[in-house]
C-alpha cells in the first residue's frame, strides 16, 4: 500500500459503525433489533415482516429511516432517538487508534448515517473524543443517507471538503462509489475485501492501515 497514494490528502473522512470499532463487538446488532421493533410498532406488523421491510428500506433507500420517511412520511427524530438507545458497554478505548488518527496531517471528520449525538457517544467510548475536527450525522445532510451523492455533497459543502484532496474510510462498500466518483481516495474497512473499481484500498484493521500512512 504505497504511502504516496495519500500524500495529497488533507481531509480524512471516517464512517462510524464497524469502521471506528471492530464489527466483532456487534454494536450494530442492537440497533438492528431496535429498528425492527420500531417498524413493528409504527406499522403494526409482525417481526418477520418488520425485518423484511427494514432490509427492503436499506437496499432501496440507503437506510431504514429513509424508507420510512419516503414510503410512510415519518418524522426522523423519534426514530433516531429510539434506535440509538442501546448499551455501549461492548466498546472500549483504543489508545493506539487514537494516536494514529491524531497523527494524520490535516482535517479529520466523522460522517455517519446515524445521528451525531449517537456518534459522539461511540467516539467517547472509543477514547477518541477531541480527535476529530467535526462529527456529522444524517441530520446534517437533511436526512438524505449515504450512498446518495447528494448526501455527500451536502456534508462536504458544509465542511468545506475538497474531494480531490480527501480520503474516505467506510465499511459498506456501496458507500464508497460516490466518494470515488467525486475524486476521493477510498478505503474499504471490513474483514473481507470487496472487489469493485471504486475501491482503491482494503483493510481489515484500520489502525494498522493508518500506521502505514504516518
Amino acid at each position: 500500500m504505497p504511502k504516496q497514494d495519500f500524500s495529497h490528502v488533507e481531509t480524512w473522512v471516517f464512517d462510524l459503525d464497524n469502521t471506528l470499532y471492530c464489527p466483532s463487538v456487534r454494536l450494530f446488532d442492537q440497533i438492528e433489533v431496535k429498528m425492527t421493533d420500531y417498524v413493528m410498532r409504527r406499522l403494526n406488523v409482525g417481526r418477520a415482516e418488520a425485518d423484511r421491510l427494514r432490509d427492503h428500506y436499506w437496499r432501496h433507500h440507503g437506510t431504514t429511516l429513509a424508507g420510512l420517511m419516503r414510503e410512510h412520511d415519518m418524522e426522523p427524530q423519534d426514530y433516531l432517538e429510539a434506535v440509538h438507545d442501546i448499551s455501549f458497554d461492548a466498546l472500549t478505548p483504543d489508545p493506539e487508534l487514537r494516536a494514529r488518527v491524531t497523527a494524520l496531517p490535516g482535517r479529520r471528520i466523522v460522517y455517519t448515517n446515524g445521528s451525531a449525538p449517537y456518534a459522539e457517544r461511540v467516539i467517547d467510548r472509543r477514547g477518541l473524543s477531541g480527535v476529530f475536527d467535526a462529527v456529522y450525522g444524517v441530520e446534517h445532510a437533511d436526512y438524505r443517507p449515504k450512498p446518495e451523492r447528494a448526501a455527500f455533497d451536502a456534508i462536504f459543502t458544509r465542511d468545506g471538503v475538497v474531494p480531490t484532496r480527501a480520503a474516505m474510510f467506510e465499511d459498506d462498500p456501496r458507500n464508497l462509489a460516490a466518494p470515488h466518483d467525486m475524486g476521493m481516495r477510498t478505503v474499504h474497512v471490513a474483514p473481507k475485501a470487496h472487489d469493485a473499481a471504486y475501491i482503491h484500498h482494503h483493510t481489515a484493521d484500520l489502525s494498522d492501515f493508518l500506521a502505514k500512512l504516518v
